[in-house]
C-alpha cells in the first residue's frame, strides 16, 4: 500500500524535525506585605495636622543623627555649629543648626482656607497646573512643633524640597528674621532588608549564586551567598493602558500587547524569552478618562429621564471596564497580575488607593483569592502605594499621583530625581495630606519609608527612565519611571536576578 507522500503529485507530506517542547512560564516568589490597607471602619473627624506631627517624630531622630555626623566640628568664624531644639530657639546672629518639616508658601497652591473664605463648600477637583512660579515669590519655611521661620539662600535653588519632608538646616538668623542656609542634610535612605528577608527562599539543588543589582557604569557582579538563586525570571510592568470606549487610538497595540504577553506573537526564539516573564504589573490609570460629557454641554444640567432608582445612566459608561476586564482574563490564565489602582480608576481619590472591588470583574474575580482567605489570589488587586516582595526583592510600587504632585512644586522636569528625593526623604508621598488628598492617620504615617526598597517603580509618567542610586550604608535602588502606555505604546521588563532593566515598544508598523 502506497503513502500519501508516495503519490505522484500529492502536496501533502509528513512533518519534518522533533516536536518542538511546550514552553511553560518560569514560577516566581510573591509576597505582598499590605502596608497600605485601612480598616473598614474609617473615621474622617480627626485632624490631618497629626500626620506631620506623626512623620516629624518618626523622622527627625534619623535627620537629626545625620546632621550631628556632618556638623560636628563645623566652624565658621570661631564659632561652632550648635544645635537647637526648636525653631523658636534661634537667636539671630548665632551659627546653628536645627530640624522640622519643610513648607511651601505658594501663591498658586490650592488652600481650604481661602475655599472656606469665599464660601465654596465643595473641593474643586486637582489640576495639573504647576504651583511653582518662575518670579520667586514662592517662600520656603522650616516648622515644627514650635513655630515657623522662612529659608534664604542660594543653596536652595539646587535641592529638591515640597512640602512635607523632613530636614535639617544650618547656618544664622539675619535681620529679617529669616535663616540664611548654609547647609543643608536629609535622612537619607533607610535600612535596606537583604534579598529574601520576608518570603521564602525557592529550594533548588545545588549551592547558586546571588547577583547583586548592576549598576549601570560597572560591570556585572558576583558574590557567593549561602542561598539558593530565585527563578531567573522577569517582571512585566504597563501603565497607563486607557481602555476606552471612545478613543480606539492605541485599541491595536492593546491588542498586540495581549499578543505578545500570551506568547502568541513574534518567533520562536522571542516567545522562550517571553515565557521567561513571571508577572504582570499594571501601575494604574487602566480606564481612560475620555468617558464624559461632550464638549459644550452644561454639566450640571440633568437627564432626569434617564435616572432610575438614584443611578444615571448617562454619568456612567461600562464599556472601558468590560473591555479592561475581557483584557485581563485572556491574560490570567497563564500569567499572574498585580493590579495597582490610578487617578484615573474605580477606586477612591484619596491617598492610599484601596484595591479595586473584584465586583468590577466579572470575568477575572475568580482568580482573585476569597474575601476570608489569607492567601494571594493569582489576581491580586492591592492598594496604591503597595509594597511586597517578588523574588526576594523588596518592591515599592505607586501608581504616580506622588511624583505628579511634587512635579508641581518644583521647576524641573527630572522625574528620576523626585523619585530620588522620595527616597531621600524616607517619604513616598511628603505632600499628603497638603495637596495630595490622603486619608487622615493618626496612630502612624503609612509614607514614611522605614525600609529601603530594591525596586521603586513609578507609572503613569510622562517618557520611560530608569537609574539606580546608592545610600551611605551600602543600600542600592533601582528606580523605574514607568511611561503611559496608550502615549509611548511602551512596557518595561525587569530581571529578577540582577535588577536590570529593558524596554519594549509595541508598534504596528
Amino acid at each position: 500500500m502506497s503513502q500519501l507522500d508516495e503519490i505522484e503529485g500529492n502536496l501533502l507530506r509528513k512533518p519534518t524535525g522533533e516536536a518542538q517542547d511546550a514552553l511553560k512560564r518560569t514560577a516566581s516568589e510573591y509576597k505582598p506585605l499590605h502596608s497600605f490597607k485601612l480598616d473598614r471602619e474609617k473615621s474622617y473627624q480627626q485632624q490631618f495636622a497629626d500626620m506631620y506631627f506623626l512623620r516629624l517624630t518618626k523622622v527627625k531622630p534619623a535627620v537629626e543623627r545625620r546632621a550631628a555626623e556632618a556638623w560636628r566640628n563645623t566652624i565658621i568664624g570661631d564659632e561652632p555649629a550648635k544645635k537647637v531644639e526648636r525653631v523658636l530657639d534661634i537667636r539671630q546672629g548665632e551659627l546653628c543648626w536645627v530640624s522640622g518639616t519643610v513648607y511651601m508658601d505658594m501663591a498658586l497652591k490650592p488652600s481650604i482656607l481661602e475655599d472656606v473664605s469665599n464660601d465654596r463648600w465643595i473641593s474643586a477637583p486637582m489640576s495639573n497646573n504647576k504651583y511653582y512660579a518662575d518670579d520667586g515669590s514662592d517662600a520656603v519655611t522650616l516648622e515644627d512643633e514650635s513655630g515657623r521661620i522662612r529659608l534664604v539662600g542660594s543653596l536652595l535653588k539646587g535641592v529638591i524640597l515640597v512640602t512635607g519632608c523632613i530636614v535639617a538646616v544650618m547656618g544664622t538668623e539675619n535681620i529679617n528674621g529669616e535663616l540664611e542656609v548654609i547647609d543643608l542634610k536629609f535622612p537619607d535612605l533607610p535600612p535596606q532588608p537583604e534579598r529574601w528577608a520576608v518570603s521564602k527562599t525557592p529550594t533548588t539543588k545545588g549551592k547558586g549564586h546571588d547577583k547583586k543589582i548592576k549598576d549601570e557604569d560597572e560591570d556585572e557582579e558576583m558574590t557567593d551567598v549561602h542561598q539558593p538563586r530565585g527563578s531567573g525570571g522577569k517582571i512585566a510592568i504597563v501603565s497607563g493602558l486607557e481602555f476606552s470606549s471612545q478613543d480606539a487610538s492605541h485599541a491595536l497595540e492593546l491588542d498586540l500587547l495581549l499578543e505578545y504577553l500570551l506568547g502568541e506573537a513574534l518567533d520562536p526564539t522571542v516567545q522562550r524569552e517571553i515565557s521567561q516573564i513571571n508577572r504582570l504589573i499594571i501601575a494604574g490609570n487602566s480606564i481612560s478618562l475620555e468617558e464624559r460629557q461632550p464638549i459644550g454641554t452644561d454639566p450640571t444640567e440633568k437627564k432626569k429621564d434617564q435616572k432610575k432608582y438614584g443611578y444615571d445612566s448617562s454619568a456612567y459608561n461600562a464599556l472601558p471596564s468590560q473591555l479592561f476586564d475581557e483584557f485581563l482574563s485572556t491574560l490570567l490564565p497563564t500569567i499572574p497580575v498585580t493590579l495597582l489602582p490610578g487617578a484615573q480608576d474605580p477606586a477612591n481619590t484619596s491617598y492610599p488607593q484601596q484595591p479595586i472591588h473584584p465586583a468590577m470583574f466579572s470575568l477575572s474575580r475568580a482568580y482573585t483569592a476569597p474575601p476570608a482567605s489569607t492567601e494571594t489570589g493569582w489576581f491580586d488587586t492591592v492598594t496604591n502605594p503597595w509594597e511586597g516582595e517578588i523574588d526576594g526583592w523588596r518592591v515599592l510600587a505607586t501608581g504616580g499621583q506622588n511624583i505628579d504632585d511634587i512635579f508641581k512644586y518644583v521647576g524641573s522636569n527630572d522625574r528620576l530625581g523626585m523619585m530620588e528625593a522620595t527616597c531621600r526623604w524616607r517619604c513616598s508621598a511628603p505632600t499628603a495630606p497638603d495637596t495630595l488628598w490622603a486619608y487622615p492617620f493618626q496612630d502612624d504615617d503609612p509614607f514614611v519609608m522605614h525600609s529601603c526598597p530594591h525596586l521603586y517603580l513609578v507609572g503613569g509618567q510622562p517618557e520611560f527612565g530608569t537609574k539606580t542610586i546608592k545610600g551611605e550604608d551600602g543600600q542600592v535602588v533601582r528606580l523605574i519611571a514607568v511611561p503611559c502606555f496608550a502615549a509611548t505604546k511602551e512596557i518595561v521588563l525587569v530581571d529578577t536576578e540582577t535588577l536590570d532593566v529593558s524596554k519594549v515598544q509595541i508598534t504596528t508598523g
